[in-house]
């Protein structure tokens, strides 16, 4: 026993005693055997969940889901864009959708896209004789809560930009109405895309007249423009036995419109008529009968949000 103890005493032969390990090399290596077997567990796990509940919009491992923000909305149109524009009236982190021209079976020319159950009201054209007539009607709305929109001439438009500015600071869309207010279907296909682009700048365009058929529909889906008809036209612009039309008459037209024409409806009157001094009447008639009036939330841009925040 003796021998063997000098053996090991002296750290001789195949029992020889281990130098003991540093402490710090010890940990080290503990932790590295830890996060092995930590990662092995893991490798087992079910995969994360995709979906809302998942955050698969932020998870590259989710497959079949992109990163970034998410678009949705009506197809585009060739030609039109498919650029993501933030709908006015959502709050932070809401869905965006692509500007598109119009589509058919998703765009209704009549209600300029319109499904709020209101009803908007526009203006057309120019007030000749008095340009500033514009913003003293747009105060008058905006005084009331009322947002409308107004389709100006863009010739005249130009000439006077602060009015544009000025009744969107008010809190109303300022849209396109061509750039001389000629009958579009009328013109050859450059003067047509002058025409359209030397409008008003925006998203929508309300052809002179109402005239625009599928050419001129492609031609301003390619420069960013949906075709704004009207459903209830209260021929403001008419004279009646050599007369204009009255308040009382403009006022009437819309009053006795059907349902139909008035749930997600869009009148039109002109800058220029007694439209502007029945709207007071206009806006009284549909409260009475259980209408609502496109309401102003403050000021906008170029850009009319579709569906329309009304």
């Amino acid at each position: 026993m003796s021998g063997y103890r000098d053996v090991f005493r002296r750290g001789r032969g195949r029992h020889r005693r281990r130098r003991r390990a540093p402490l710090k090399t010890a940990l080290t290596v503990s932790v590295l055997v830890a996060c092995s077997a930590y990662m092995a567990h893991a490798v087992d796990d079910d995969p994360m969940e995709c979906g809302p509940l998942g955050g698969a919009g932020n998870n590259p491992a989710c497959p079949g889901q992109a990163v970034g923000k998410r678009v949705d909305g009506p197809a585009g149109k060739a030609g039109g864009g498919t650029d993501a524009v933030p709908q006015e009236g959502d709050g932070a982190g809401a869905v965006t959708r692509p500007r598109t021209p119009e589509a058919d079976g998703v765009w209704d020319r009549e209600r300029c896209g319109n499904t709020s159950g209101r009803v908007l009201l526009t203006l057309d054209d120019w007030p000749y004789n008095d340009p500033q007539r514009s913003v003293r009607i747009g105060a008058q709305l905006q005084a009331q809560g009322v947002r409308a929109a107004f389709f100006l001439i863009g010739k005249f438009a130009a000439q006077y930009p602060q009015i544009t500015a000025t009744l969107r600071q008010q809190g109303h869309w300022v849209a396109n109405h061509s750039f001389s207010h000629r009958k579009l279907p009328s013109l050859d296909d450059d003067v047509l895309l002058d025409e359209i682009r030397q409008g008003v700048p925006g998203n929508l365009l309300r052809p002179p007249y109402g005239a625009a058929d599928e050419r001129e529909r492609d031609v301003a889906a390619d420069l960013g423009f949906r075709i704004c008809n009207w459903t209830i036209d209260t021929h403001d612009w008419e004279k009646v036995d050599g007369r204009p039309r009255s308040v009382e008459e403009i006022r009437a037209s819309v009053r006795d419109a059907t349902p139909e024409e008035k749930n997600n409806g869009v009148v039109l009157g002109h800058l220029f008529s007694n439209f502007p001094d029945a709207l007071p009447g206009i806006i009284s008639d549909l409260q009475s009968q259980g209408y609502g009036i496109c309401r102003n939330n403050g000021p906008v841009t170029d850009q009319v949000p579709f569906p329309l925040d009304c």
